[in-house]
């Protein structure tokens, strides 16, 4: 993440997306396949670690092996056929609102103060005994004799797909296929982000 000023002279804390431009593998339509989609890859890939189903999908589309495929439906902005590469500047202008998905950052097994932001047992005094970070009664008594489903407990945290929704495109830079935009967006840093408008 950085920040950059506004016209007002605000300090506004924005994402640098790395939007290289993407190559169509596919194009799907009604009469063929019964819906219309677009799908882009981006990032290459070395051919020896690529399946060889990919690497004949990808020669179809007389590309190299890439490292990320993503298929968009109902994909009109642009009429583009195979092999040919989509910018980010056909897409998107600067005051655009995009939702951004992406693989958040994996955190492993939490308790539930972590994970749940619980708060845990604060006085040490009275008979508590290494109970600050415990999760407390998780079950009613002989109604209904079982832990109610979705109780929050301990567990894993992280590593799910979010979309971030509505973040504005604040800066695009063409020459470096760079996309600024407003917040954060899910994942770590490299990882990789889908951006629909």
């Amino acid at each position: 993440m950085t920040s950059i000023f506004d016209e007002a002279g605000n300090n506004v804390a924005c994402t640098v997306i790395d939007a290289s431009p993407n190559v169509v593998t596919q194009v799907k339509s009604e009469d063929e396949d019964g819906y219309s989609s677009v799908q882009l890859a981006y990032g290459d890939k070395k051919e020896k670690n690529t399946s060889n189903a990919m690497v004949g999908h990808f020669k179809k589309a007389n590309t190299t092996p890439k490292r990320k495929v993503v298929e968009f439906r109902d994909f009109n902005a642009i009429e583009k056929a195979m092999g040919e590469l989509i910018t980010i500047q056909e897409l998107f202008e600067e005051g655009d609102f995009v939702d951004v998905s992406g693989t958040t950052k994996g955190k492993g097994f939490q308790g539930v103060v972590k994970r749940y932001n619980f708060k845990g047992v604060n006085d040490a005094t009275h008979g508590q005994h290494n109970r600050q970070r415990a999760p407390g009664s998780i079950g009613a008594a002989s109604t209904p004799s079982k832990v109610v489903k979705g109780m929050r407990m301990a567990g894993r945290t992280g590593g799910k797909t979010i979309t971030k929704k509505n973040l504005e495109v604040l800066k695009i830079f063409p020459d470096k296929n760079l996309l600024l935009v407003k917040g954060a967006v899910p994942g770590h840093k490299g990882s990789f982000v889908v951006i629909q408008k």
